[in-house]
């Protein structure tokens, strides 16, 4: 069975919300998930075991989130190359973080990503909940 990782950084936990709504769309699809805050990544090898990886921070003050800013580094250690990838994130005004985060991971770790980031307001309105299953649904069929 394919393993899928997301790890998120959060300021009011709508970001985690939506990598929950996430999880979901690859469970639908049988893949594994484990789903992590940043805090709980410490180095590269902690991001070993995956098939794909997604990284989620909200955008504020036109930026991501620093912490999401250490995993970055942690990653470009870590063999990511080839693996499938997607960035999402939560966002008020702009939504710089997810496209930011999906740029380092194609270019820099040259990651198999998906169509886009996913870029959502919140999860509960506007069709949220459906968009984020299905950029799950998306990971899952890259992995398949």
């Amino acid at each position: 069975m394919a393993k899928a990782l997301i790890v998120y950084a959060t300021r009011t936990g709508e970001t985690r919300q939506i990598g929950l709504l996430i999880a979901e769309g690859l469970r639908f699809s049988g893949i594994e998930v484990n789903l992590l805050d940043v805090g709980d990544i410490k180095s590269e090898k902690d991001l070993d075991g995956y098939d794909a990886y997604l990284f989620g921070s909200p955008t504020y003050h036109g930026d991501m989130l620093q912490s999401m800013k250490h995993l970055l580094f942690f990653a470009e250690k870590a063999s990511l190359e080839g693996k499938v990838g997607g960035a999402y994130g939560a966002f008020g005004w702009s939504g710089e973080a997810p496209e930011r985060i999906f740029g380092t991971m194609e270019n820099v770790f040259r990651m198999q990503m998906v169509s886009g980031p996913l870029m959502l307001k919140t999860s509960s309105l506007g069709g949220g909940l459906k968009m984020a299953q299905d950029y799950g649904r998306e990971i899952a069929a890259k992995l398949t």
